[in-house]
């Protein structure tokens, strides 16, 4: 089969590429202004990438036009279709699929070589913590000799790709509520029917598409109504949201995370990075790891139940667990430049929701307390790009999700909203450019040795981090 991925750069359309080739199809693809690493590992593929959406590309006559969500009828500000190519497939009546869709018939829910019976989804799904929480939940099941299949929102360390089909019949996914297409408005985790699901947290998101948290909670629940009565949902404890979409419902096991013992469920004691896991109170495991924050002992609990499901004993879930190298923009060091009196070291990190940004710089104060590094110093560098934070809904929570900040930075290219109001209550301790070059003077500015320049978004970011890198070392 031939199909031809519109919006193939995406996180999830660019794994299920992965997977489309692995399975023995011909895989094309078109985007606009791809970065890395999903343009690099399709690259890397040989997948051909097409620039823009151009309806000339109905000349490639696939099989088949696998639709991103990126996707949409709209028109420019001269009537002309923003998405020619949609408009033509339309048009000549071709047949086209949204990317969850072709994903569950062709995959998750299709026999294939690789498996020897159906296959059992393990899907991941939060506001916070999916990425890494499905990364570390594969990485489990493969050190278990599962050799599972996964489609992971980023690319964890200690696979190298984002995606794969997998020998056994464990299928780990991300489960993203954002809706599926244009065409099909319900969330993306309703098409893939996990045996086992994971509900990290639940808060307000997605304010383009969701009008209120009732609205998201609504969506949770039509994934719980799938999982079958012989699954597991896993749910954090801490959560009245979750609480709520459990109330309207549940016919599987369900087992608890977090919070305090004596719900039945796994918790934690001790600091994030070396921990005892207790289950119903008992202490079944204990995890020492080089991952910092709160939030990761939290995924970790919840990886842990998850793979019991499957038959993963908690003692050798933390025993993977302490060999796991986190993903790509998760609190990945981009590099350093030396000086006298110590390195400033750039960081890079997909925070970009309010509650994100604050526990990423809260993650990384604990990390450098714990090393007796409290003198040194945090610079948060953010640009508002996801669109709930274009549409300045949640503005009124950026100086406490920068709270742990020494210095904010902010770029406010393309919003609508005053980004200098938003943060006035930071005073001095915040700055606001409104382009990339204005940014880096402003950083480089401030900086001095030992800082930690914490780069934060959910794109590209202008490559901003080799250009600090590159600036810090000019005198």
């Amino acid at each position: 089969m031939h199909i031809h991925i519109l919006g193939i750069c995406g996180t999830f359309m660019g794994g299920l590429a992965a997977l489309a080739r692995e399975a023995g199809h011909k895989v094309t693809g078109c985007d606009t202004g791809v970065y890395p690493p999903m343009s690099d590992q399709l690259r890397g593929l040989g997948i051909e990438l097409i620039e823009g959406y151009s309806a000339d590309q109905m000349a490639l006559a696939p099989d088949v036009f696998v639709i991103g969500n990126v996707v949409s009828r709209a028109r420019l500000a001269d009537g002309t279709p923003k998405y020619p190519l949609m408009e033509a497939i339309l048009n000549s009546g071709q047949p086209y699929t949204s990317g969850p869709q072709w994903l569950s018939g062709h995959v998750l829910h299709h026999p294939t070589h690789h498996a020897t019976g159906p296959r059992h989804v393990l899907a991941v799904a939060g506001t916070h913590g999916k990425t890494t929480t499905t990364a570390m939940l594969t990485w489990i099941l493969e050190c278990a000799g599962l050799q599972p299949g996964f489609l992971i929102g980023g690319v964890p360390l200690n696979f190298g790709v984002s995606a794969r089909l997998g020998t056994g019949n464990a299928f780990v996914i991300e489960a993203d509520e954002y809706d599926t297409a244009f065409f099909d408005k319900r969330s993306k985790f309703v098409h893939y029917r996990p045996r086992t699901a994971i509900l990290n947290n639940l808060e307000f998101d997605h304010a383009d598409i969701f009008d209120d948290l009732a609205a998201i909670e609504r969506q949770f629940h039509h994934l719980v109504r799938t999982v079958p009565s012989q699954g597991r949902v896993v749910f954090n404890a801490n959560e009245d949201s979750l609480q709520r979409v459990l109330a309207q419902g549940c016919w599987s096991e369900q087992v608890p995370f977090g919070g305090a013992p004596g719900h039945g469920g796994f918790t934690a004691q001790g600091e994030p990075n070396d921990f005892q896991v207790l289950k119903a109170g008992e202490t079944v495991a204990r995890l020492q790891w080089d991952i910092s924050g709160m939030h990761n002992q939290l995924n970790a609990l919840a990886a842990i139940a998850a793979a019991e499901h499957l038959g993963v004993a908690p003692e050798a879930a933390a025993e993977a667990l302490a060999s796991f190298q986190n993903v790509k923009r998760r609190m990945e060091v981009r590099g350093s430049v030396q000086r006298a009196g110590g390195p400033i070291t750039v960081y890079d990190d997909f925070a970009h929701h309010p509650t994100a940004i604050h526990t990423t710089i809260d993650g990384l104060r604990r990390q450098l307390d714990g090393a007796g590094k409290s003198a040194e110093r945090i610079l948060a560098i953010f640009e508002p790009r996801s669109n709930t934070m274009k549409l300045g809904t949640m503005t009124a929570q950026l100086p406490w999700s920068l709270e742990h900040a020494d210095l904010a930075f902010c770029h406010a290219g393309g919003l609508d909203w005053d980004a200098r109001a938003a943060l006035a209550p930071m005073a001095e301790r915040a700055q606001v450019a409104d382009d990339l070059d204005q940014l880096l003077a402003q950083v480089k500015a401030a900086a001095r040795p030992g800082d930690h320049l914490l780069c934060m978004s959910n794109g590209g970011f202008g490559g901003i981090h080799a250009k600090l890198l590159a600036a810090l070392t000019q005198p």
